[in-house]
């Protein structure tokens, strides 16, 4: 499968646009980030706030650039509104895998369905487009929401990384859990459940 970081990825359906980050979405995310700090209580780079708002986009934009990640931001069509954003990262074309992450949405927005559909979006290009055989899941293992919305949506836990890295602005560590979805996975259940929950 021939990628092109530069190519504009496109995925969406009748509830949500999946399109790539770009710099004036600061302007689209900017409400979430100056009202809702507590969105990146577990994240290792925060966007609260305007500064880091920018700094948050100016990062992924740069991992584009270096065709490490590719960053979307997430456009909910029922409201007619930016819900926050999303990306591939660690993208490993030889062995067929990449970490699915860095996701988050404005508090209006979850628990509305709009993460599976998300998800479902994102599952289907990474298998059925881009051939991958592994798409990892990681988050700090104190976050029970997002621990919880992985394995709804059929993320198997494979374990946790003890002692894993740095907690932002503080000397503790984080544990950080894994879970994945494989190919198979995918195709034999993972796909159809999630579809029947759309």
């Amino acid at each position: 499968m021939d990628f092109n970081f530069s190519d504009p990825i496109v995925l969406e359906d009748e509830t949500v646009l999946l399109r790539p980050l770009q710099e004036s979405d600061s302007e689209n995310l900017l409400e979430i980030s100056l009202n809702e700090p507590e969105t990146w209580e577990y994240s290792l780079v925060r966007a609260n706030g305007r500064e880091n708002l920018e700094k948050y986009i100016q990062i992924a934009l740069k991992a584009r650039e270096n065709q490490k990640e590719f960053p979307f931001v997430v456009f909910d069509k029922k409201s007619g509104e930016y819900a926050g954003s999303t990306r591939f990262y660690d993208i490993n074309f030889e062995f067929k895998m990449l970490q699915l992450g860095y996701t988050w949405y404005g508090k209006a927005f979850r628990g509305t369905g709009l993460n599976k559909h998300c998800k479902y979006l994102l599952l289907q290009y990474a298998f059925e487009t881009l051939g991958m055989e592994r798409v990892e899941f990681r988050a700090d293992n104190n976050n029970e929401r997002s621990i919880a919305a992985m394995k709804s949506i059929g993320c198997k836990v494979e374990g946790i990384l003890r002692n894993h890295m740095p907690t932002l602005g503080s000397d503790a560590r984080r544990d950080s859990i894994i879970l994945s979805i494989l190919k198979n996975e995918w195709f034999d259940e993972v796909k159809e459940n999630l579809k029947r929950r759309l």
